[in-house]
């Protein structure tokens, strides 16, 4: 991640988004705590977002992959 000028936010690279692209049975994901890191957040909070706004997101935004 690189530091953007002096407002003190962090930008992404494409390069860091695309290591964070799993394949999982033939789909393109990305795993909680790599979109949490991405996004500068805990999983934890992450998660708890998600679950608080499920109506902002399609159907198919998350699955649970068994351990």
């Amino acid at each position: 991640m690189k530091w953007m000028g002096s407002h003190g936010k962090k930008i992404v690279t494409t390069d860091r988004i695309q290591q964070a692209i799993r394949i999982y049975q033939g789909q393109k994901v990305m795993l909680d705590f790599d979109l949490a890191t991405l996004y500068g957040v805990t999983t934890f909070n992450l998660n708890k977002a998600v679950a608080r706004n499920q109506d902002r997101f399609p159907p198919d935004f998350m699955l649970s992959i068994p351990a």
